[in-house]
């Protein structure tokens, strides 16, 4: 079952321009069938790295002509690269294609960013042009539900299927939103799966990390403590690794978007913590999965972590789709005045408190400080969590 994407207008964005397409995202996350269903009809080819006689295919043709090397191909109009990673000169051969002016697009898709390619990122400066692509939107998994009519209002749906909205949402929260966990009768066997070597395969395929018990056990902790502060020198003792190797690991398992960092928001050093940082999970399955907590109920005793986490990944992902326009932060003074979630787009700046219950949301240090009302956003309404609705491609 294809479910509609906000991806789909940004790639075709790409496919009309001049540039080399990027897209990288998670395994899972559906980069591969949102490709597939968007050039549907067209003479594309598609190789995957993955498959060794796919990459010989490659090889071969870029010992070739440009021109030469595309015909061997089949002169697709669109020649699409899945899991570009394993062949790190792939970057450097498209760019000599690209320049030779070739009638064809190119898109590259890959489970880590480029900073984990190496040279790749050097090779394409200046001609590409990418897209992060994440697990599902709240929004986009209620394609699924069938009281969710496509043309229904969020309001709508709040006001007249707040039962259904409030159960399906814990399904959200507990199994979180790759596509084929939210189509699957069985989420926590096929998160089970995702969540073994399968999920970090690119870190330990690139060597980077020597024993693979190590990053289950620094996942293990981290899921512990997401949306907590996070002290990289507590998690090096606790794992009894030196701290650059956790800041390394840390560092992979977000080149690999596993996990995401919150640093700190600060303009007076002297009043608010400035250095420190949350982690949270870009999908609160795989979190939930190395807890082995998939309980349901809103009455869970990590219900308050959970929702704080969900709510910061949805907004994550849809400003990784917008091209990361803003920039995300907590805020917390000395005194312990707090804000779960900053937005700092330009010069404009958004705070809220992410909170399960109705309590009330104070925010008065925050807008002493910074003249902005903290806004509360409430299990009640999980599309609250859209705070870019008003920008044009996002619905």
């Amino acid at each position: 079952m294809y479910l509609k994407r906000t991806a789909e207008q940004p790639l075709k964005d790409i496919l009309t321009g001049d540039k080399v397409g990027v897209i990288l995202g998670a395994r899972q996350v559906g980069k591969t069938t949102l490709v597939e269903h968007v050039l549907s009809g067209q003479p594309a080819v598609f190789l995957n790295f993955d498959v060794e006689v796919d990459k010989a295919r490659f090889q071969a043709a870029a010992a070739l002509s440009p021109s030469d090397g595309l015909r061997s191909l089949g002169n697709p109009t669109v020649l699409v690269i899945d899991e570009v990673q394993r062949l790190p000169e792939t970057s450097r051969i498209i760019k000599g294609w690209h320049d030779a002016h070739l009638p064809a697009k190119f898109l590259l898709l890959g489970s880590s960013s480029l900073d984990l390619l190496g040279q790749a990122a050097e090779s394409l400066t200046g001609r590409n042009r990418k897209l992060v692509l994440p697990p599902l939107l709240f929004s986009e998994t209620l394609g699924t539900q069938v009281w969710a009519n496509a043309d229904a209002t969020s309001s709508h749906l709040c006001q007249h299927f707040a039962p259904q909205v409030r159960a399906y949402l814990m399904q959200r929260l507990s199994f979180g939103s790759y596509p084929e966990v939210v189509t699957s009768d069985q989420p926590a066997q096929l998160l089970r799966g995702l969540s073994s070597d399968y999920l970090w395969k690119d870190v330990l395929q690139a060597g980077l990390v020597k024993t693979p018990d190590l990053i289950k056990r620094l996942l293990l902790l981290l899921a512990h403590q997401a949306g907590s502060e996070v002290s990289v020198n507590e998690l090096a003792t606790q794992l009894q690794m030196a701290r650059p190797t956790v800041d390394r690991y840390l560092d992979l398992l977000e080149q690999t978007f596993v996990i995401f960092r919150l640093p700190s928001f600060s303009t007076n050093p002297r009043k608010e913590i400035a250095k420190s940082q949350k982690v949270f999970f870009w999908d609160t399955g795989i979190r939930n999965v190395l807890l082995n907590a998939f309980s349901t109920d809103e009455f869970r005793t990590d219900i308050g972590a959970l929702w704080e986490n969900w709510v910061i990944a949805e907004v994550a992902k849809r400003n990784a789709l917008l091209g990361s326009p803003a920039e995300l932060f907590f805020w917390r003074t000395r005194s312990q005045s707090e804000v779960d979630l900053v937005v700092k787009q330009e010069d404009n700046l958004q705070a809220f408190e992410i909170k399960w219950s109705p309590r009330r949301v104070s925010g008065r240090a925050f807008r002493d400080a910074y003249g902005v009302e903290v806004e509360p956003i409430r299990s009640d309404n999980p599309f609250a969590a859209d705070i870019f609705k008003t920008i044009a491609h996002v619905s």
